[in-house]
């Protein structure tokens, strides 16, 4: 049995935006995995006997070897299924570019959008949404620049930084839903309005993205639950 023929599994959860990433790279490559649900609140002995360092989602265990962290589990697919298409750009200076992006998106964008439900009071939810939407303007900049004209940051198919970014979709919405404001849109953002309905009607992508009405209600019952500050 050849490496790429091995079992897979993915530990993961429907909500979850990192997990997002590794089903979508595994449905472009075409591998067959079995999707194994984590239960919100709990973890399973086999997650933490697959991630003891961080326990926490998505972990792909192929074979018997887990893999973790969303962004290398999806290089690892790149390169383990390496027929095409590929994911990660084929040029050293495209490759360091789209993972500089997906490191501000985690590192600085996605903590902005995580705390915006959390905010104490209207003046710090102003300036979380401000963030957001500074951030936007900056990714709207980038799709130009890194696209070069094209549908995707991966040019003509869905590459490494649209699976980064495009994770983070279905949450977008769930914020628009709440805060009424609209942050993708044709007017401030078109390059990025035009590639979010490009990227989620992707046959890669459409049958494992959230349904936002789905999401809503999943962060109605995160909010009850979080203590109050």
């Amino acid at each position: 049995m050849s490496k790429g023929e091995e079992e897979v599994k993915l530990l993961g959860a429907w909500p979850s935006p990192f997990v997002l990433r590794a089903r979508i790279a595994l449905n472009m490559k075409s591998v067959r995995y079995e999707f194994l649900q984590e239960t919100f609140g709990s973890k399973s002995q086999l997650l933490l006997q697959s991630n003891p360092v961080h326990k926490k989602i998505p972990v792909l265990i192929h074979g018997d070897k887990p893999v973790c962290e969303s962004l290398i589990i999806v290089e690892y697919i790149d390169q383990v299924w390496s027929s095409p298409p590929s994911i990660l750009p084929s040029h050293p200076y495209d490759r360091a570019v789209a993972r500089f992006w997906a490191a501000y998106l985690d590192e600085k964008w996605f903590p902005a959008m995580k705390s915006v439900q959390g905010a104490k009071g209207e003046e710090e939810r102003k300036a979380l949404m401000q963030q957001l939407e500074e951030g936007l303007a900056l990714m709207e900049s980038a799709y130009h620049s890194v696209s070069k004209g094209k549908p995707f940051f991966g040019g003509d198919r869905v590459g490494y930084l649209d699976i980064a970014f495009g994770c983070y979709l279905g949450w977008l919405r769930v914020i628009e839903s709440f805060s009424g404001l609209k942050l993708l849109d044709h007017a401030k953002t078109p390059g990025l309005a035009q590639w979010a309905q490009a990227f989620c009607a992707h046959d890669a992508v459409k049958p494992v993205m959230p349904e936002t009405d789905k999401l809503i209600e999943f962060a109605k019952v995160l909010m009850a639950k979080a203590p109050p500050k």
